[in-house]
């Protein structure tokens, strides 16, 4: 029987760097939320052991890469699961675009396995395995709001924002390597977090420190964020980037930009908040 799960995009309402561990990794504090749109995944149990994945579109890594298949792997040792899974990956986030899509998979495929091979294991199991591959992995376990700390792992789950805006996601047509922005940012120690802790009001305080240097390294960004600001939005990159999202509160205004910048993007949606 195949068995399906969805795999929401998430965006960064605030995210500042607070400091540099010795690992070489960041302590990060962000708030994510998810939104109405993302990948979809599918699964069935094979008898033969082997865990594989194919897709609608072919994907620039190998599978053995896939999150999804690493997590896999490491539900089946943990488990001693001695069948495998064929997993249909339908993806329609991109890549290198500061949403989530290989984290939300990798999540959306431990609830999928959760489910096919019968475990009932708790979801902080499955936070606890995903984070041990990914640390955004953790958070699309649940999905929702929350914020987190340390290097994106360290989750305090928050209600979900009851808000009928509307949410454009825009990608333009360049990618952000991750390292390279964590290489060009300065971190700004806890202030910016404990600020943002004591007054949270996130759809009014839309933060990402990442913008101090990646908005005047990728002009592509910086022209999308302005475009969608003079459409009247209230506009901010989501993670290291490149994507930005932008918040209308009229479903006309939201149109009205999505036209405004369609020939700029090679990804776009309008979306909304979505509690998993």
């Amino acid at each position: 029987m195949i068995l399906t799960e969805f795999a929401p995009a998430k965006i960064n309402l605030f995210l500042s760097i607070i400091d540099k561990r010795e690992d070489g990794y960041h302590n990060i504090g962000t708030m994510f939320h998810t939104v109405n749109y993302g990948d979809r995944i599918f699964g069935e149990r094979d008898s033969s052991g082997t865990i594989s994945i194919s897709y609608n579109n072919p994907q620039e890594y190998p599978p053995e890469k896939d999150l999804v298949c690493r997590v896999a792997e490491k539900l089946k040792e943990k488990h001693l699961i001695s069948s495998g899974v064929r997993f249909y990956l339908e993806k329609r986030l991109p890549l290198g675009a500061g949403l989530g899509g290989g984290s939300s998979d990798a999540a959306a495929a431990l609830r999928l396995l959760n489910r096919i091979w019968g475990l009932r294991a708790s979801s902080e199991e499955l936070e606890e395995i995903g984070a041990s591959i990914g640390a955004d992995i953790a958070f699309f376990v649940k999905g929702g709001a929350a914020l987190a700390t340390g290097i994106g792992n360290i989750l305090t789950p928050q209600n979900a924002i009851e808000s009928d805006c509307c949410i454009i996601i825009a990608t333009p047509k360049c990618t952000v390597p991750t390292a390279d922005a964590y290489k060009d940012v300065m971190p700004a120690g806890s202030l910016p977090w404990q600020n943002f802790l004591k007054n949270m009001n996130p759809l009014d305080n839309l933060y990402n420190q990442f913008e101090e240097t990646v908005l005047e390294k990728y002009p592509l960004i910086n022209f999308l964020k302005q475009k969608l600001n003079a459409c009247g939005g209230k506009s901010l990159l989501s993670g290291s980037g490149a994507s930005v999202f932008s918040l209308f509160y009229s479903l006309e205004r939201a149109v009205e930009a999505y036209e405004t910048v369609k020939h700029e993007c090679r990804f776009l949606k309008i979306a909304s908040f979505f509690k998993n």
